[in-house]
């Protein structure tokens, strides 16, 4: 069986994290989402309610074959833990890239047999962000079509707007 990672911070997921989820399914046997615990971020979500907002897009969305778990300390280490071939990175425009081929490489000096695959978004998700989605939300602006349903609600609830 191929399993593959797909880590993030998720804070929260997008309907561009769901696409790039979405692409991995047809890749890989089995897709296990990853949310990181960032000491260096202050998510507005904590590590629970991520994970559940996740669970509730692949159950809604019936997604076979996809877990939703966290982790702490080197992604490397959990995805060696999990068994897991490849990790799945999604990258909207040329200022992802220098990152995440610098992670990449990181990753592949300390696991030569787990392979970083980059997933482009479909275009209309090329600018979309979870920080650009927060903003909107905090400031109550439109982005009810950036989200899953679930998240809009929930971000709705956490910014205080019923």
């Amino acid at each position: 069986m191929k399993i593959a990672l797909y880590p993030g911070t998720f804070d929260p997921i997008t309907n561009g994290h769901v696409d790039i989820l979405e692409r991995g399914i047809e890749l890989f046997d089995r897709v296990i989402v990853t949310v990181a615990k960032n000491s260096s971020k202050s998510p507005i979500f904590d590590e629970e309610e991520r994970v559940e907002m996740i669970r509730e897009v692949i159950r809604e969305r019936k997604y076979r074959n996809v877990l939703v778990e966290s982790f702490d300390g080197l992604l490397i280490d959990f995805a060696r833990k999990k068994r897991a071939v490849a990790l799945i990175r999604g990258l909207r425009a040329i200022s992802d890239f220098e990152y995440e081929f610098q992670m990449a490489l990181i990753n592949r000096k300390q696991e030569e047999s787990i392979n970083t695959v980059f997933l482009m978004p479909h275009e209309k998700y090329t600018y979309l962000n979870s920080s650009i989605v927060r903003e909107l939300a905090r400031l109550h602006g439109d982005f009810k079509a950036f989200v899953p349903t679930n998240v809009y609600r929930r971000l709705r609830e956490k910014m205080g707007r019923r």
